[in-house]
């Protein structure tokens, strides 16, 4: 067959070109399995917290650099966040996806029981090893139709940074890394293959730490001479949990004390309670923001503390783009799920079996394209930062099928399958229908069109963004630093060589899969 070059005057192609160009796009990821399989399971051994991912951010832009992408470290006053530029002209398309773990959630790959690593160290409990590995996979097979067709365009990759703390995107849109971005693909690791448009159901929400300082004192022999910063974070709880009770169904909040003193005979002079403050819209996270500061202030009058507090993260309620999405879904139907082993399929239902889920292993058919909430009193639950760019550019979540159904979510067990064949076919099968939806956006004007038309018509109408951030606050890029200092020595003892071994599994002795016997 006989393939003519685009020209940068082009605009449409035929359908049967572009089906041809797509066919060659999944036969060039397919022959990329092999690098994808090492950039998954090499996340996957740094096991990094959120604004310490430093290794993952030096290899996988390392990875980028080489291929010809322009690198800018740093971003946003994040040390570990960059974007990687490539192309030029429009389209301007942003491709996202996160890179943070998740505490205490240390697991060995295809074990189904919990066997960590090391005990204690941080771990890929929520597969966020996978979804920037997708993103290269899908991108540099892209890149190489871009180049010899002469399609114009700019490709901006860049990392959730800190996500589980919400910690990164509201700062990049804040400091304007998405101002000329024309659309934005993200990837998240689901057990299943599939994407939405709307509004997602999920809440919004705002990361908040109220900081209070009293006086020492000895609490046996001179208690009264004391002013416990502890005693002011026990009565704000104390305050919040009773508020629960007259609070609506849609909101979450939750809280760690993050610091309750040192030794039970030093009144605490200082102390710290850490809370995140979940609802469906904008105005009432607000008021749940401005409950939680009027019963701090409280909190230090009752116990004559003074009080302060800072904002650690954000994120708004987030509204997917139905034209994109509904691209981005005929691409999955095209594509389909992976063909699993009987060996994953062995693993997903004896982990399944340990966890009191339902044995029903891995999904063997496609979700649908998810429709909008029905309304802001449905839904509720969790968060994602996504939703910050969601509200600035017309964007979609592609849910890529690397994980297995059933598990709790922010625990060991979602990082069994994350250095696996499961996670690997599911990453390949991920990249396909992203390039291909690349494709799409880049040869096809009128779906960027469409686009733009239901951001400004439908998702903007009537609802502005306005950021839970403010002009000054600054990312708390010290946060996990402590943690990841105690663990990373001896995590680097694990970390993963490809030179030496072809899979992690395989340089860990890990016989896939490893089941209990009965």
């Amino acid at each position: 067959m006989t393939v003519l070059p685009l020209t940068a005057s082009s605009q449409t192609i035929s359908p049967a070109r572009l089906d041809a160009l797509k066919t060659e796009l999944m036969k060039e990821i397919d022959k990329q399995q092999k690098s994808t399989q090492e950039m998954v399971d090499m996340v996957f051994s740094f096991g990094e917290l959120g604004f310490q991912e430093v290794e993952t951010s030096r290899y996988l832009t390392g990875i980028l650099q080489k291929n010809g992408f322009k690198v800018e470290q740093g971003i946003a006053g994040i040390p570990t966040a960059w974007t990687a530029k490539w192309g030029s002209g429009k389209p301007f398309i942003a491709i996202g996806s996160d890179i943070d773990c998740i505490p205490k959630a240390s697991q060995k790959p295809g074990v189904a029981y919990h066997d960590p690593i090391i005990e204690g160290a941080p771990g890929h409990g929520e597969g966020h090893n996978a979804g920037e590995p997708l993103n290269i996979t899908a991108v540099l097979a892209l890149k190489k139709i871009m180049e010899r067709e002469k399609i114009p365009g700019t490709i901006m990759l860049w990392p959730g940074v800190a996500e589980e703390q919400l910690g990164s995107k509201a700062y990049y849109v804040r400091d304007g890394y998405f101002k000329d971005v024309d659309a934005c693909i993200f990837t998240h690791v689901g057990n299943n293959m599939g994407t939405s448009y709307g509004d997602g159901g999920g809440n919004g929400m705002i990361s908040v730490k109220f900081n209070f300082e009293g006086e020492a004192a000895h609490a046996a022999g001179a208690p009264w001479k004391g002013r416990s910063g502890l005693d002011a974070v026990e009565l704000m709880n104390l305050a919040w949990n009773f508020h629960r009770e007259h609070m609506e169904t849609t909101q979450r909040s939750h809280y760690v004390i993050s610091d309750g003193g040192d030794q039970p005979n030093v009144v605490p002079s200082k102390a710290s309670v850490w809370y995140y403050f979940r609802e469906r819209s904008y105005p009432k996270i607000m008021k749940m923001y401005k409950d939680g500061i009027k019963m701090a202030e409280a909190a230090a009058k009752m116990t004559d503390t003074k009080m302060t507090y800072e904002v650690l993260g954000s994120a708004w309620p987030g509204h997917f783009n139905q034209p994109i999405a509904e691209a981005l879904y005929e691409n999955i139907k095209a594509v389909g799920l992976p063909e699993w082993s009987p060996d994953d399929q062995v693993l997903a239902k004896a982990l399944q079996k340990e966890l009191g889920s339902p044995e029903e292993g891995l999904s063997a058919t496609l979700s649908g394209l998810a429709k909008p909430a029905i309304s802001l009193s449905a839904g509720g639950g969790g968060s994602d930062d996504i939703a910050d760019v969601s509200w600035n550019v017309p964007t979609v979540v592609l849910r890529f099928p690397s994980n297995i159904p059933g598990l709790p979510g922010h625990h060991w067990a979602n990082a069994i399958a994350m250095a696996t064949p499961i996670a690997h076919k599911g990453v390949t099968a991920g990249a396909k229908a992203e390039a291909m939806t690349l494709l799409d956006l880049f040869t096809n004007p009128d779906l960027i069109k469409g686009a733009k038309t239901y951001f400004t018509d439908v998702q903007t109408k009537e609802v502005k963004y306005v950021p839970l951030i403010s002009k000054t606050d600054k990312p708390p890029i010290s946060l996990n630093k402590k943690i990841m200092e105690e663990f990373r020595p001896e995590m680097k003892k694990y970390y993963y060589n490809p030179a030496k071994y072809k899979t992690y599994l395989e340089q860990l002795g890990i016989k896939y899969p490893t089941v209990k016997k009965d």
